[in-house]
């Protein structure tokens, strides 16, 4: 039972630096959309959700006798300092910034939902409901990029055709 639940500890803690990572992209994001509202109101919305998530996990981690990892965390922030630098560069910045969230939501999906059922073997019932509780705003959060995906392109892609039209954030 004590390496099941090292295992769901350091699950944990690649979550809780998962969270640092969509709180880096997010805010970049948020930061460099211009001209489309409805989509940096949603980004906003999940930031604060977001810094939620690392508070849960991290009082799961601490409750569960452990502490954040530093490295981790520090290299969950560079590699969204990595993705928001490469995504300046591209004229189509706003897709391919939707198509991102849309991946990083997926896979923040599948970890809640094996940190649950990890929750769920070690009987770490308080972090199978943080989990449970995260979940949801994941799949939130996922469904809404990939509804508003088709809408995004076309007024991209409206945009992009106008002149003196910037389109690409």
């Amino acid at each position: 039972m004590t390496e099941m639940k090292e295992n769901l500890l350091d699950w944990l803690r690649d979550a809780h630096a998962m969270e640092e990572q969509a709180e880096q992209m997010l805010r970049a994001q948020a930061k460099r959309i211009e001209h489309y509202p409805a989509v940096r109101q949603r980004i906003e919305q999940h930031l604060e959700e977001t810094l939620g998530q690392q508070r849960l996990l991290k009082s799961s981690i601490e409750r569960l006798g452990g502490s954040p990892s530093t490295a981790k965390d520090l290299m969950g922030r560079m590699m969204a300092f990595g993705q928001a630098a490469g995504g300046m560069t591209n004229s189509d910045e706003i897709v391919k910034g939707a198509i991102s969230s849309y991946v990083f939501e997926n896979l923040e999906i599948a970890t809640y939902t094996a940190l649950i059922a990890a929750a769920k073997a070690v009987g770490d019932i308080e972090t199978q409901r943080v989990c449970e509780q995260i979940l949801p705003q994941e799949q939130a959060m996922a469904q809404w990029v990939l509804e508003h995906l088709p809408q995004l392109t076309e007024e991209f892609l409206s945009r992009d055709a106008a002149p003196n039209v910037e389109a690409k954030r």
